[in-house]
């Protein structure tokens, strides 16, 4: 499913225009990443979890060449399913 798509759907749940349903998605979007960015965390009860992780430094190598490559030190996102998520996928 496409953000397009994802969109579409929020508008025809709640009834909604579409410029609306953009918007929520948005600032829930621009939600999720400021709670990561200020707390590392951010938990939807019973659907999932996002964690922001440090990545040290290492280092890795180039698939084509085989050459030595430095991977910067960066943050990953994890994302954990819920349980009321994984009832409804399986």
């Amino acid at each position: 499913m496409s953000k397009t798509d994802l969109v579409n759907y929020i508008a025809e749940e709640t009834g909604l225009t579409k410029a609306d349903a953009s918007r929520a998605l948005e600032a829930m979007m621009d939600g999720v990443v400021k709670g990561l960015k200020e707390e590392g965390k951010v938990t939807l009860t019973g659907f999932c979890t996002y964690t922001a992780k440090h990545k040290e430094e290492k280092m890795g190598r180039n698939p084509k060449t085989g050459e030595a490559v430095k991977i910067p030190a960066r943050m990953a996102v994890t994302i954990k399913a819920g349980s009321k998520l994984k009832d409804a996928l399986n």
